[in-house]
Order: C-alpha cells, then structure tokens, then sequence
C-alpha cells in the first residue's frame, strides 16, 4: 500500500473528484479525514470507506470560515496524532454572468470559497503538517490557468489562476519542512459542479469559438472521470512524485490546448 498509516484530509468529499480521492487513497491505506459543508453526503463517504474496512472520520466545516477550518484540523489531529496529506478540493462555480451583471456579493462569494477556503485549509493543517513533512494538492482548473473563452466565468477562474499561484509560494515557503505543494488543473471532468452552476445572461458576451470535431481531443469530446483526477492526486501525495512540488497538472484530454 502506497499510504500505509497516513492521516489525509480531504475537503468536498461527499461527492464527485473528492469522493472518488477518499477511496482511492483510502484504498491505498490512509486514513482519510473529511471537510464538508453538508454533513449527509459526506458521511456516505465515511460509510463506504469503513464498510470496506478502512479507517475514516469526517468532520463538518464550511471552508469560507475560518474558525471552522481550525475546528475540523484540530479534531483530525487529537485523533490520529498527525496529519499527512491535504487534499485541498472543496469549491464552487459561482455565479457565471458578464461583469455588469455580476454582484458584489456574488464575486465575493466565489472568493471566499475558492482562495479563502484553500488558504484557511492550508494555513490551519500547517502546523500539523510541519511535524512531519507531508504533501498538499490543491483542485485548480484549466480555467484561468490555460483556457479563457468561459465567458462569464472571471470570478471562478480569477479563484483558480490564484490558486496555481498560492501553491507556488507556499512550496517554495514550505519546502524547508519538507512539505511538498502541487496544484491539479482539471478540465471537463463528470461531477455535480457543473449543476450548481448558475449562469446568467451569458448569451449577451458569449464569444463563437470554432473547434475541430469534437471539444477534447484525446477522448473525442468526451469528458474525463474523477476516478481519473483521483489517480493524479495519488501519484502527488505518494512518494512516487517526492521531487515535485510547486507544479501545476492539467489534466484534461488535450481540451485547454484546443480551447484556450
């Protein structure tokens, strides 16, 4: 087993790319710990991973707060002793609109998740992680980092390109602690995400973009599986990637290369 007795957090596990990490990694004897906002689904992660024999808790936090965060890795830590692994994935869309329709509040509200909730993630497992070194993978996206034609998406993907940049800083911050930082860019994946996302009035900015058949190349317009994102993550928290860290990975068929 590749994490045998490693502590990993994960945020946003109850469902799609966090899901499918927390058993995978579990699979791969960690102990997984969870963030979520909404307690019944993430507790149907916990459920599986300990039906299969693993070892799991979760914990409720909404990662815009702060004092939350701080709750949840504190309890994580008095458990198991330590924390090994972060897997920074918790995030939302937002609001997709032009920026004339876009609220303040609603720009506020993507921030406060996407960048504010990784910062708090990081900041409030640090001293755990400090003890013994460890690995932090942060969920970025091809947008803001190699595709700009979502119009509408400025506030989503302002939060993503912000998040390859924070994992640089802190890689380079942390690396005397033997902490390694790396960031995923995932491109069409199936989750619920995209469900949630609102968007409005976009017909009046959208651009006409002209594509070769099919939208992602490699998979001929297919999108990609969480279970694939999830084997990205397991090779970033193993020892398998011990000399990466401050990288950023798209993942994503070619889609970002196409689409930019």
């Amino acid at each position: 087993m590749l994490l045998r007795d490693k502590v990993a957090v994960i945020t946003g596990a109850g469902s799609g790319i966090g899901k499918e990490t927390a058993f995978l990694l579990a699979k791969e004897g960690a102990k997984i710990a969870t963030l979520d906002r909404t307690p019944e689904k993430g507790q149907k992660t916990i459920d599986q991973i300990k039906q299969t024999g693993g070892e799991a808790m979760m914990t409720t936090a909404d990662i815009s707060y702060p004092e939350q965060v701080q709750q949840s890795m504190d309890k994580i830590a008095e458990t198991w002793g330590k924390i090994d692994i972060v897997f920074a994935n918790a995030g939302i869309n937002g609001v997709w609109a032009p920026l004339e329709e876009l609220s303040p509040q609603e720009w506020k509200a993507t921030i406060s998740v996407n960048l504010d909730g990784t910062f708090y993630t990081l900041k409030y497992a640090l001293p755990y992680l400090k003890k013994q070194g460890g690995s932090v993978v942060i969920n970025s996206s091809v947008n803001g980092t190699r595709m700009f034609s979502n119009t509408g998406a400025t506030a989503y993907a302002c939060t993503k390109a912000a998040q390859v940049t924070f994992a640089k800083m802190t890689a380079l911050e942390l690396a005397k602690y033997k902490i390694r930082v790396n960031v995923i860019c995932p491109g069409a994946i199936t989750t619920e995400i995209d469900q949630n996302t609102e968007r409005q009035y976009l017909e009046k900015t959208q651009e006409l973009v002209e594509f070769p058949e099919g939208k992602i190349p490699l998979t001929n317009g297919q999108p990609g599986t969480s279970e694939q994102v999830a084997q990205l993550v397991l090779f970033l928290v193993s020892d398998a990637s011990s000399h990466i860290t401050g990288t950023e990975v798209w993942i994503d068929g070619g889609q970002s290369l196409l689409q930019g």
